[in-house]
């Protein structure tokens, strides 16, 4: 499975970004597909997930009511959109997927086996 992560960008304050995360070598529908985060000196962290089929969704608390994590099975692509943008929420973003992850584990990168190449969202004035 390969994953190719885009969409990032300066953005104002306020402001929104959709990111997304192409996801080619086979359907994603058996996969825990996810979006995680890392601004610099900070360790990486879990931003939001889609459940196996996408029955489910989750988010760091952080970003719950502001950003949705969605998917087109046509395009085999999942979407990240940020709203409400903040200044704090600048870091480079890594989409992830895992076959074999269990529910309380989605949060932990450690976990997951395929990462995408980061794109770099700034929210700045």
């Amino acid at each position: 499975v390969q994953l190719q992560a885009s969409g990032g960008g300066l953005v104002q304050p306020g402001g929104y970004l959709i990111l997304s995360c192409a996801v080619s070598g086979r359907s994603f529908n058996s996969y825990v597909m996810s979006w995680f985060r890392q601004a610099p000196g900070k360790e990486r962290e879990f931003v939001a997930a889609l459940s196996r089929g996408g029955g489910s969704t989750y988010y760091a608390d952080s970003v719950r009511s502001r950003f949705t994590i969605s998917r087109d099975s046509a395009k085999n692509t999942v979407h990240l959109r940020m709203n409400r943008l903040k200044p704090e929420d600048t870091a480079v973003y890594y989409c992830a997927g895992d076959r074999s992850l269990i529910t309380s584990s989605i949060p932990d990168h450690r976990q997951y086996d395929f990462w995408g190449q980061g794109t770099l969202v700034t929210v700045s004035s």
